[in-house]
């Protein structure tokens, strides 16, 4: 039997989603997979039924308020020092256990080491080569010059893996851009796949039933406010949204979600026109029966908002390179407004929704980007070069 070794970073939610799209879409066939991760990755893969290893994780500092600490990044480097060789050693001994025929890494860089160092064809899900630094440092032409050779010191290091696959639209449209262009040592090597947000079949019986179920007027506003990231930097967003959505107007009907893996999925009402989830078990759902998303700022979430066809507001984490640039990409196509996370009011994400709503061209910018996905199918293009290792 096939072996497929799947190794996606740990924090959040979105990287390891995609990995179990995968896995569902190759588990239909006689190929076994086995993953590794630390986190709330590793929590959400455990919780759909998969075996996971659990390694030494390897991540950012967050602050109280909800943003990217330099502070305590900085004071973390001792620990990545540590922990990533331990997570090298760590997938070198579960890559001979398990003997896989292909190491497949969603921003996972101890694992293309390892399979290197064992001769293991390797693939990397990538949609960010370079690490930006916050908007305020990139002031100083200095900062911007440390991260233009950041930039091609990393890109070195991911072309370990024998492809690097983007997960994103090819160019111009490529919502990762920011993360992803301008570095010279790997852009030869990326393949643009489309999205591997899922794209969801849902009929029209399971849209009636998701509104009956939580009393939606389908012929009203409604808009969904779905926060995920680690919990840090969600709780200051949620609480923000819930007295945002206190000013909105007495037509518009909303439901927020928490993403908090494990929690309750008995949907809470905290208004007469609003619904609160710890974790949505209808997500999909609701995407669809929606007309404007409240999100942050991640890759998988914003392409599922695209692959929808729905206007968004996104409120990336503060100083986060990554949903900084695919946020900045949103507003500047015209498809959605880009809100600050630090110190945001609840009346900023009042008007911003109403914005939204109330100019079609956001509607319209939307639907044009969600028929250019639908030419491409991201997770099916992945799974054939997977496939192509066996």
């Amino acid at each position: 039997m096939a072996k497929a070794y799947f190794t996606p970073y740990g924090v959040g939610l979105g990287h390891a989603s995609r990995m179990m799209m995968l896995a569902e879409r190759l588990g239909d066939s006689d190929v076994d997979i086995r993953f590794s991760s630390f986190g709330e990755g590793a929590h959400y893969i455990s919780m759909q039924g998969y075996e996971c290893m659990t390694v030494p994780p390897v991540e950012f500092a967050w602050s109280i308020e909800g943003g990217f600490s330099v502070k305590y990044s900085i004071s973390n480097i001792p620990l990545w020092f540590t922990n990533f060789p331990r997570q090298i050693k760590d997938e070198i001994n579960n890559i001979i256990k398990y003997d896989p025929d292909i190491v497949v890494s969603d921003t996972r860089l101890s694992s293309l080491v390892a399979s290197k160092i064992l001769n293991i064809p390797s693939i990397v899900i990538l949609n960010q080569v370079k690490l930006l630094l916050s908007p305020r440092l990139r002031e100083f032409k200095i900062c911007r010059t440390w991260e233009k050779m950041n930039g091609e010191f990393l890109g070195l290091i991911w072309r370990i893996a024998d492809r690097i696959l983007v997960p994103d639209l090819p160019p111009p449209y490529t919502i990762a851009e920011q993360n992803i262009w301008d570095t010279s040592s790997v852009m030869e090597k990326l393949e643009y796949v489309g999205f591997t947000a899922p794209k969801s079949y849902i009929t029209e019986a399971q849209l009636r039933e998701t509104a009956a179920h939580l009393g939606i007027d389908r012929s009203k506003p409604i808009v969904f406010i779905h926060i995920s990231g680690p919990l840090k930097t969600r709780i200051p967003i949620i609480r923000t949204s819930i007295e945002a959505c206190k000013s909105l107007r007495p037509e518009i009907q909303y439901v927020i979600s928490e993403g908090r893996p494990g929690g309750d999925i008995k949907p809470r009402k905290i208004t007469k026109l609003g619904w609160y989830y710890e974790w949505c078990p209808i997500r999909d759902e609701i995407f669809a029966i929606s007309d404007v998303l409240v999100l942050r700022g991640g890759h998988t979430t914003i392409s599922q908002a695209i692959q929808f066809g729905k206007p968004l507001i996104t409120i990336p984490i503060e100083n986060h390179s990554e949903q900084l640039g695919n946020s900045n990409k949103i507003a500047k196509i015209g498809m959605g407004i880009r809100l600050e996370a630090n110190k945001i009011k609840a009346n900023q994400i009042t008007c911003a929704i109403h914005q939204l709503l109330d100019d079609n061209r956001f509607q319209q910018k939307a639907e044009e980007l969600m028929r250019l996905t639908e030419r491409l199918d991201g997770i099916n293009n992945i799974v054939k070069i997977v496939r192509s290792y066996f």
